[in-house]
């Protein structure tokens, strides 16, 4: 997934800086004078390194500070031969991939990290106590765990694309505080996986085949059978699968054109209960546009397609009979393209998807488009629009790591972007896009994920 009003201003920015070592307790307030408030724990990968380093963001008045150190436990990586993918959160811990260069012979696979925060409830909120560090509580790297490069979270469980094994692993951790998680491997999807689970029961898994016989397949697996190989398969009209999801009892799949939608209740597939959703054809190649990932915010799927000043906003509600296609024209801009959009509820009662334009082998400044999905409130998101734009920092791409990262402080008032050309961590007021501070924790921050209450 703050600044509880939008008080950006210049002062803010001069004065924002970060401290280096562990902040565990608010100071206390003298003669008067304002405390101290922890806002989140912010735990980020730092891809300088290839390592995971942590910080209590905390703000008094205007002034934002952020302690930055290493987590306790976290594996040494070669730069040169592994890095880190994409990280999950899940209750008070999260899950993050490891790669290798070599399909997994060094050493690939993942750990799952206790953030030491607590949460208390109060009626309808939490409080958080930050008075314990971070710290890994597992570590499962070797030459065995098939190189994986997605990690996604669904339902309190962890799924992980074990590519070069073609299978998958679900991870449900028991107490995230002691290690004591539970990991069960399936065969499904092969080469390059992408997943998507159905009601803690189900899980399509995708082939990434855009040639030969496994071109458009996908496995349905079934979680609860006490079969861990595939229980059939079946094909999609294109292959190239790339990005999967389940929403309100249906899966979504990105194949090389357009959507296909399919019930996600374990029934058999055949060519005519696939709903397939055309998304144009890009006018320079003349191929069909596709997407390659995708974002829910309740019964909404939402997902980026088209390049250049033809990109937009995809958005298409689940809970629909037969689903339709709801687009709003994003323009990326002469030398950018978009990214999959950050989609949240807002403190304000606002949705938003906040979309970044990264650049592809160009100088141009990158920049973050802020969206209102919802401008009269009515839950139908046919009225999408763009609020405001924010220049942002350089990114530092380098395969699927590098890019600007968001994550959504708990009190939903703001946000921390990651910059990982220039080493910076912003945090941002959602009503207004407002820089509230820029803080260096060094390295090249860019995943990100924000644990409070």
């Amino acid at each position: 997934m703050k600044c509880a009003s939008p008080l950006a201003s210049i002062a803010c920015l001069l004065s924002s800086s970060v401290l280096i070592g562990p902040l565990f307790a608010q100071q206390q307030g003298n003669n008067g004078v304002e405390k101290p408030r922890t806002i989140a724990r912010l735990v980020w990968q730092d891809t300088a390194e290839q390592t995971l380093r942590w910080g209590d963001l905390q703000r008094t008045g205007n002034e934002w500070k952020l302690a930055a150190a290493s987590v306790e436990g976290v594996p040494k990586l070669d730069p040169e031969t592994q890095n880190y993918v994409q990280m999950e959160p899940i209750a008070n811990a999260l899950v993050a991939g490891i790669h290798d260069s070599e399909k997994g012979s060094i050493g690939s696979g993942w750990i799952a990290l206790d953030s030491g925060v607590e949460l208390e409830a109060h009626g309808d909120h939490f409080h958080a106590k930050f008075t314990k560090p971070p710290k890994i509580v597992h570590t499962q790297v070797n030459q065995e765990q098939g190189n994986p490069a997605h990690v996604y979270g669904y339902n309190n469980r962890i799924y992980i694309a074990n590519d070069a094994k073609n299978g998958f692993t679900i991870l449900t951790p028991s107490t995230a505080s002691n290690g004591n998680w539970k990991s069960e491997f399936f065969s499904g999807g092969g080469n390059h996986i992408t997943l998507a689970a159905a009601a803690d029961r189900w899980c399509y898994a995708t082939w990434a085949d855009r040639e030969g016989e496994n071109v458009g397949r996908v496995d349905l697996v079934s979680t609860t059978s006490g079969s861990t190989t595939a229980t059939r398969s079946f094909k999609l009209p294109s292959g190239g699968l790339h990005g999967a999801t389940f929403n309100s009892g249906k899966v979504f799949f990105a194949p090389s054109d357009g959507i296909c939608v399919v019930a996600g209740d374990g029934s058999d597939v055949s060519t005519e209960s696939i709903q397939h959703i055309s998304l144009g054809t890009d006018p320079k190649s003349e191929r069909p546009n596709r997407t390659g990932a995708f974002a829910n915010l309740r019964s909404w799927v939402l997902f980026h397609y088209g390049s250049g000043d033809q990109a937009k906003l995809g958005m298409i509600d689940a809970s629909k009979a037969k689903v339709q296609l709801l687009e709003l024209p994003v323009p990326a801009g002469e030398g950018l393209s978009l990214s999959t959009p950050e989609c949240f509820s807002a403190a304000n009662g606002k949705d938003y998807a906040w979309v970044v334009h990264h650049r592809r082998n160009s100088d141009q400044v990158e920049k973050l488009t802020a969206i209102d999905l919802d401008p009269n409130g009515d839950k139908n998101f046919s009225d999408a629009a763009i609020v405001k734009t924010l220049e942002l920092g350089p990114s530092k791409i380098e395969g699927h790591s590098g890019f600007h990262e968001i994550a959504i402080l708990p009190n939903r008032r703001s946000a921390c972007i990651t910059n990982p050309g220039d080493g910076t961590l912003w945090i941002v007021s959602i009503a207004n896009l407002e820089v509230l501070a820029k803080l260096t924790p060094g390295g090249s921050p860019t995943r990100v994920v924000a644990f409070g209450g």
